[in-house]
C-alpha cells in the first residue's frame, strides 16, 4: 500500500476509528486537497505521521474548535500563541502581564539578532517582511571598487537552528511565554520549559502541540534551581534564562547567574514590591541583601536593590552583571542584564553599589558609594568608599536620616541596545498588542539621565512645604534655568531627576513660595516646613539663585510631546497581582468577593453580621457594655450618659 502523511490532528481521529471496528472506511482531508484513505479494521497499515515541526498558530486548531478542549477550559490567544486553560485556579495566568511578555519577546529577538550577527546568520522577526527596505549602491566604479560580499545564513522564523540560544523559562506555567518565544523569536536552537507542578507540565505538554512547536520546545518536571545547578558546566549553560515566579525569585537568583552563558541574558520579575517598596525592610534584606526605604522613590530603588542582588550573587562566581533594561510597571519590576566573567572586573563592583540617606522629614537623599576605584596608568586601585556624606542631622530641616541599600548605583539601561528595541518595535507596531506602550516606556526610559540614580516627587516637594505644587514644565524649566539637567523617570508620573543638589532644589521651592505664600504662622517650629523656609534662598556661583519659572522650549520632553503611551490606565477591575495556582485545583475565590468580605464591615454592619467579629469589646470584659450578650467588637463606641441627656 502506499504510504501518505498526513497531519497528526487527522491522525487522531483515523486512530479513533480504527479502535471502533464499525467505522472501518472513513474520509480524511490533508492538505489543500481529499484524501480518501481505505483503512482496513483495526489496522493502520500505509498510514505515517506527518514529520512534527513548528508551524504558525494559523495553521492549527482554532480556538473555536471544542473537540480538542475538555469541559472548564477555554483557548485564550495572545501574540501567535493560542493556548489552552483551565478555568480552574490550577495553573497560574495573568493576562495583565501581556506588557511583561510582549517587551520581553521584544528583547530576546533583538538579543538573538545581536548574538547571531557575529556568527554570520541574518535573522529575520514576524512582520519585517512587510517593511519595505530600500538599497543604495554608494561606491562610484563598481569595477575598481568591487563590494566585498560575504555570504550570511538566514534562519526563517520556527525553525531549529544549530547556532541559535538554548533558552530556559524556569518557571513556565501554562508554557504561554516559552510557545510565545519558539513562534516569534527566530535562530533558536531549544527552549526548556520547566515547571515542578504536574499538572502544569501536562498542560504544557497540550499546548506546545497544539501549536505545533514540539521540535523546539521541550516541557520539563523539575525544580528549576536543581535543573539550573545541573547545567552549569559551559557546555550545557543557557544563553537565555527567563524567571518569573509568584512573588520572589530570590531562592532563584544564586542558581540562574551560574546556569547563564557567557554574556548570556537574565530576565527577572518581581512581583514582592511590598517588600522591596519598603514596607518590610527586613524582609527585603533577609531575600536580597538589602535594606528597602520608604520613600516616594521606592519604585526605582525596587529597580536597583535587584540589581545589587543579582551583581552579588554573580560576583560569588567571579561573574558581572550589566543591565541592558530595567523597568518598574504596574505591580512588579522586571530587569533584563547580561552576566559576564572577569575577575578583574568583578574588582569594580563595589564602587557601583551605593547606600541611601534619606530624610524622614522633607525627603532629601544623598548616596554614599561602597567602593571606590582610582586609575593609576593602566591600572586601579580599590578601596573602600569614605564618607558619610550627611550629618547627624538633616541641613535642611534637622530631621534624622534613614539608612537604605547597598542598591546599584550605575545606570539601568543600555541605551544603544534600547534604540535597537524601540527602533523595531516602531517600524513593525502590527507585531504586538502593546506595541504604544512598549514605545512609550522605552521613549521614557531612553530620557532619563543614566547617571543620576532616584528621584524627587512634586507631590512630595509641595507636601512639605504645605504649599501648592508647581506645573511639571514649570520646575523643570527652573533647574534648566539653574544651569542643570533635568529628565522624568517612566517609574513614576511626577518624578523629577537631576543632578542639581537637594540646596538647589529647596532655593526653586524657597522662591516659588515667595509667589504662592503659605500661612508660616500656622507651622510648627518643629516642622521641616518650618525650617526651610526660615532660610534665604542660598549663593549659586557669583549671583543668588532666585528661580525663574518661565517655560523653556526643552523643558517638555519629546515622549510627553508627541502623546506618548507612557503610564496606562488600569486595564480591568481588580486588576493586579492574582491569587496564587492551588496545586489540588479547585475555583480561588474572586477578588471582588474578598473585598466584599474584608472591607466596609462597620458601613454594612447592619445588612451583614458575619461580616462583624465574634469576639467581645473590652468594654463587655469591664462589665461596662450596654450591648450584653449582643456584644461583638465591632460596635459603635458608648455614648456616655451625660452626652445622652445634654445640658
Amino acid at each position: 500500500m502506499r504510504s501518505v502523511f498526513i497531519t497528526a490532528q487527522y491522525l487522531s481521529c483515523i486512530r479513533s476509528c480504527v479502535a471502533r471496528p464499525e467505522r472501518a472506511f472513513g474520509k480524511v482531508r490533508a492538505g489543500r486537497g481529499s484524501l480518501f484513505c481505505t483503512l482496513r479494521s483495526g489496522s493502520m497499515e500505509g498510514i505515517q505521521e506527518e514529520p512534527q515541526g513548528p508551524t504558525k498558530c494559523d495553521s492549527q486548531p482554532s480556538a473555536c474548535d471544542n473537540s480538542v478542549l475538555s469541559p472548564g477550559e477555554t483557548v485564550i490567544t495572545e501574540g501567535r500563541a493560542k493556548v489552552i486553560f483551565p478555568t480552574a485556579n490550577e495553573v497560574f495566568y495573568n493576562p495583565v502581564q501581556q506588557f511583561n511578555r510582549d517587551l520581553t519577546c521584544a528583547i530576546v529577538a533583538e538579543f538573538a539578532r545581536l548574538q547571531m550577527l557575529g556568527k554570520g546568520i541574518q535573522i529575520c522577526v514576524p512582520g519585517e517582511d512587510l517593511v519595505p527596505k530600500v538599497q543604495v549602491d554608494l561606491s562610484e566604479d563598481q569595477e575598481e571598487k568591487p563590494e566585498a560580499t560575504v555570504e550570511k545564513q538566514t534562519v526563517p522564523l520556527g525553525e531549529k537552528c544549530e547556532d541559535g540560544l538554548r533558552i530556559l523559562e524556569g518557571l513556565a506555567a501554562s508554557g504561554l511565554r516559552s510557545i510565545r518565544f519558539a513562534l516569534e523569536v527566530p535562530a533558536i536552537h531549544s527552549i526548556v520549559a520547566n515547571d515542578r507542578s504536574f499538572k502544569a507540565v501536562e498542560l504544557m505538554k497540550r499546548n506546545i502541540q497544539f501549536n505545533g512547536v514540539g521540535e523546539l520546545v521541550t516541557p520539563n518536571l523539575a525544580d528549576a534551581r536543581m535543573l539550573m545547578y545541573q547545567c552549569r558546566e559551559r557546555r550545557n549553560c543557557f544563553d537565555v534564562i527567563d524567571l518569573d515566579p509568584y512573588g520572589s525569585p530570590a531562592m532563584f537568583l544564586d542558581a540562574a547567574v551560574q546556569a547563564v552563558s557567557d554574556g548570556g541574558l537574565l530576565c527577572v520579575t518581581c512581583t514582592d514590591m511590598a517588600v522591596m517598596a519598603g514596607n518590610s525592610g527586613e524582609t527585603c534584606y533577609s531575600k536580597y541583601g538589602a535594606m528597602s526605604i520608604k520613600a516616594k522613590y521606592c519604585h526605582e530603588m525596587a529597580l536597583r536593590i535587584i540589581l545589587h542582588s543579582l551583581d552579588l550573587r554573580a560576583n560569588c562566581y567571579q561573574r558581572y552583571i550589566v543591565p541592558l533594561l530595567a523597568v518598574s510597571v504596574d505591580f512588579y519590576v522586571r530587569v533584563f542584564v547580561r552576566v559576564f566573567s572577569g575577575q578583574a572586573k568583578v574588582k569594580a563592583c563595589a564602587s557601583k553599589q551605593a547606600f541611601v540617606y534619606n530624610c524622614t522629614g522633607c525627603g532629601t537623599y544623598h548616596l554614599q558609594r561602597l567602593g571606590k576605584m582610582v586609575s593609576h596608568g593602566s591600572s586601579f586601585k580599590y578601596s573602600a568608599g569614605s564618607g558619610p556624606p550627611v550629618g547627624k542631622n538633616c541641613e535642611h530641616c534637622f530631621q534624622r536620616h534613614q539608612v537604605g541599600g547597598p542598591i546599584w548605583a550605575e545606570s539601568i539601561y543600555d541605551p544603544d541596545f534600547v534604540q535597537r528595541v524601540l527602533n523595531a518595535v516602531k517600524i513593525n507596531p502590527q507585531r504586538f498588542k502593546t506595541s504604544d506602550r512598549i514605545e512609550g516606556v522605552l521613549s521614557m526610559v531612553l530620557e532619563e539621565l543614566p547617571d543620576v540614580p532616584l528621584y524627587y516627587t512634586l507631590d512630595n516637594l509641595g507636601r512639605v512645604l504645605h504649599c501648592i505644587n508647581p506645573s511639571l514644565l514649570q520646575f523643570r524649566s527652573a533647574i534648566l534655568h539653574a544651569g542643570h539637567r533635568v529628565s522624568l523617570s517612566h517609574a513614576c508620573k511626577s518624578a523629577i531627576k537631576t543632578d542639581a543638589p537637594p540646596s538647589v532644589i529647596w532655593d526653586i521651592m524657597r522662591s516659588w513660595e515667595k509667589k504662592n505664600p503659605v500661612k508660616k504662622e500656622r507651622l510648627s517650629a518643629s516642622s521641616p516646613a518650618f525650617h526651610i523656609l526660615s532660610t534665604e534662598p542660598s549663593v549659586l556661583s557669583h549671583c543668588r539663585l532666585q528661580a525663574c519659572f518661565e517655560v523653556r522650549e526643552d523643558a517638555n520632553p519629546k515622549s510627553r510631546k508627541q502623546g506618548l503611551k507612557r503610564f496606562q490606565q488600569n486595564p480591568e477591575a481588580n486588576w493586579g497581582p492574582k491569587a496564587r495556582a492551588k496545586a489540588g485545583g479547585g475555583i480561588s475565590t474572586s477578588l471582588a468577593e474578598k473585598s466584599k468580605q474584608h472591607q466596609n464591615k462597620r458601613k454594612y454592619r447592619e445588612e451583614d453580621q458575619s461580616a462583624l467579629k465574634s469576639f467581645p469589646c473590652k468594654k463587655f470584659q469591664q462589665g461596662c457594655c450596654t450591648r450584653a450578650e449582643d456584644c461583638c467588637y465591632s460596635h459603635e463606641p458608648v455614648v456616655s450618659a451625660t452626652a445622652e441627656e445634654g445640658p
